[in-house]
């Protein structure tokens, strides 16, 4: 047994034993991503068109990452709704700073794996690293999502007096916390896998300009903010359709 076996092995032990048959669903949610993520490359690496695969697959892995993770539909399906108008708005944003900040392809540290390869595979890279923003902010828009969604939903049924206007301003405290928490994850994530890369730069005392300018920083960087604008959106845009929707339900 591998090393990765095993992690995976008890990583589907303790989400089942915590968690039950929502833990068990959310890991299924873990799996059917990685599978739609493999499948997009390949069909990619066939020739399909980059940008349609990418808006075909948007909805799919919102719904595995939503409804399979959440045992309310109430709550999953109201995620499903802010994320999806939120993935929308988030990559009109990705497209046009892709568009500016031209920092798609390989940066000068893959050259030296890259000897011998054909720097012209016949595929897009502007096209790539959209989609490779696109996904990446898919996990924290419906994190957000799901958590403001959960906050507002237990808060209704505890309080079933409380009006629409309470409801969202209720929401907008909880909010603040869920845009503390995502940030601070967001970013924690971005220094734990460039670590290496940083350290890198430093032993060989690149200056401050070329680290501004070097695709692999730019990329995560860009990535970072794409997601916290994702979070950003979603936290008051949830907020409202939730109110608005238990409000009708009550009347």
């Amino acid at each position: 047994m591998t090393t990765l076996t095993a992690l995976v092995l008890l990583l589907f032990a303790l989400m089942v034993l915590i968690g039950g048959k929502t833990g068990f669903n959310s890991f299924l949610s873990v799996m059917v991503n990685g599978i739609l993520l493999v499948l997009v490359a390949l069909l990619i690496s066939w020739g399909i068109n980059i940008l349609v695969l990418t808006l075909i697959f948007i909805p799919l892995k919102l719904a595995a990452i939503i409804f399979l993770g959440t045992h309310d539909m109430i709550v999953a399906k109201n995620s499903f709704y802010a994320a999806i108008l939120v993935a929308t708005a988030t990559i009109l944003i990705i497209i046009c700073l892709q568009y500016f900040a031209q920092a798609a392809g390989f940066g000068d540290e893959a050259g030296e794996e890259l000897v011998g390869l054909s720097p012209y595979p016949g595929l897009s890279y502007p096209e790539i690293a959209i989609t490779v923003a696109i996904f990446s902010t898919l996990g924290a828009i419906s994190e957000a999502s799901v958590a403001m969604s959960s906050g507002i939903l237990e808060l209704k049924k505890h309080n079933p007096e409380i009006t629409r206007i309470q409801l969202e301003k209720s929401g907008a405290n909880i909010g603040k916390d869920v845009l503390g928490t995502s940030v601070n994850t967001i970013l924690f994530g971005l220094f734990g896998s460039f670590l290496p890369l940083f350290i890198w730069y430093m032993r060989l005392n690149y200056p401050l300009g070329k680290i501004l300018n070097d695709k692999l920083f730019v990329n995560e960087v860009l990535i970072m903010v794409y997601s916290i604008i994702g979070v950003a959106l979603t936290i008051p845009l949830t907020s409202y359709l939730l109110a608005k929707k238990v409000s009708k339900e009550k009347a």
